[in-house]
């Protein structure tokens, strides 16, 4: 029986993800600060802020179970406004929960990743960290550190069996959009504020189900040679790839058009 840790697994993507590992047969320990226990899925009460909280999270964990297969880094939220406008103390909490929190988690299962010389860590991130949207510079600027750490973890870590992948989903359709924190402070200046972060949360409410995502994760964490980066939807794997083709500058126009 594998057995898969993931955060922030009360809601959306993270819970049709647990729902979807346990159904197959593999032990779930879903870190949140709100969850429930429900059959093979075990709730532990985790803030991956908190250093100590996430500490004691896997002390209890390795108290159950000495195996453990995947690490899914999914503890994550929003803020949207414009960059000016934005308190400092706001766009420092959006790291402290989507960079920081997933740094917390990282730091604790490798010492037993390294010992057991095998494990996977796969990182929910976003099409966001490439393709950086206007009025949610901080959201993506936390999940484009995202990526630098796992890819160059990928190569630390390599040596010891262990294995990391990216996945960047595009538009989801979660309460993800309706807990994000909205900022229209400076509106005045900035007039497209409300009109760009509309046009956003309409894409993400006609976007992919959680479930779907879910399916993405299951393949990353079952495929035995796994690559670094993957994108969820199809539209977004061709945006992605335009990225890489296309000038910087010409992209990041035509970006700049659409909100």
């Amino acid at each position: 029986m594998k057995t898969l840790i993931l955060t922030g697994g009360s809601s959306g993507i993270g819970k049709a993800t647990c729902e979807l590992f346990a159904s197959n047969g593999w032990y779930v320990y879903e870190l949140s600060r709100h969850g429930q226990s429900n059959g093979n899925i075990t709730h532990i009460d985790c803030d991956v802020t908190n250093e100590e909280s996430v500490k004691n999270a896997f002390n209890e964990i390795f108290t159950q179970t000495q195996s453990i297969d995947v690490l899914i880094n999914n503890a994550g939220f929003g803020i949207s406004g414009a960059i000016e406008f934005t308190a400092l103390e706001d766009a420092k909490k959006q790291f402290d929960v989507n960079f920081f929190g997933a740094l917390n988690v990282v730091k604790a299962i490798l010492p037993h990743f390294r010992e057991q010389k095998s494990g996977r860590i796969i990182f929910t991130s976003s099409v966001a960290a490439v393709l950086s949207v206007p009025y949610q510079s901080f959201y993506s600027a936390s999940k484009a550190a995202i990526n630098a750490m796992a890819l160059a973890l990928q190569n630390e870590v390599r040596e010891f069996g262990i294995k990391v992948s990216i996945l960047m989903p595009g538009d989801v359709s979660t309460a993800f959009t309706s807990n994000r924190n909205k900022s229209e402070e400076g509106e005045n200046v900035y007039s497209h504020i409300r009109k760009a972060v509309s046009t956003m949360e309409k894409d993400e409410q006609n976007g992919m189900t959680p479930q779907k995502i879910a399916k993405q994760l299951w393949k990353i964490a079952n495929k035995s040679c796994p690559g670094p980066i993957y994108v969820a939807g199809g539209m977004y794997k061709v945006f992605y790839y335009l990225d890489c083709i296309l000038p910087k500058r010409l992209v990041n126009w035509l970006e700049g058009v659409m909100y």
